[in-house]
């Protein structure tokens, strides 16, 4: 139920906002990917954004929210080499693997996700 790529544009606030608004349960399981880059998420205002935006979606009856926290460079030098980043393990779908198990047209998706901020 992740937004289409670029279209999250209002920030991860909208996002779960737009997520809570139907119904999870008639659904019988529903998942949301975000993507943060590690200083979005780093010390402890970046843990209170994050706690306070699961929180909230939970709190808006939200299921499910799963994040990949890492930049698009890294993920575009690991696709390109991917044996130094053999250990490198990213979020799918409802799933982990490692990136460099992951098909070219998947690991695409995953690094065209939005990059998501708290500003």
């Amino acid at each position: 139920m992740s937004p289409e790529k670029a279209a999250d544009v209002n920030g991860p606030t909208a996002v779960i906002k737009s997520c809570a608004k139907m119904d999870h349960l008639a659904t019988s399981g529903t998942l949301l990917n975000q993507k943060f880059t590690p200083d979005v998420v780093a010390g402890e205002e970046g843990l209170a954004h994050m706690a306070d935006l699961v929180r909230s979606y939970f709190a808006m009856d939200g299921h499910h929210i799963q994040f990949n926290i890492i930049d698009r460079a890294t993920l575009i030098e690991a696709q390109k080499n991917p044996e130094e980043y053999k250990d490198l393990i990213v979020r799918v779908a409802g799933y982990s693997d490692f990136f460099r198990n992951l098909d070219k047209p998947l690991q695409d998706e995953i690094i065209n996700r939005t990059e998501q901020s708290f500003n």
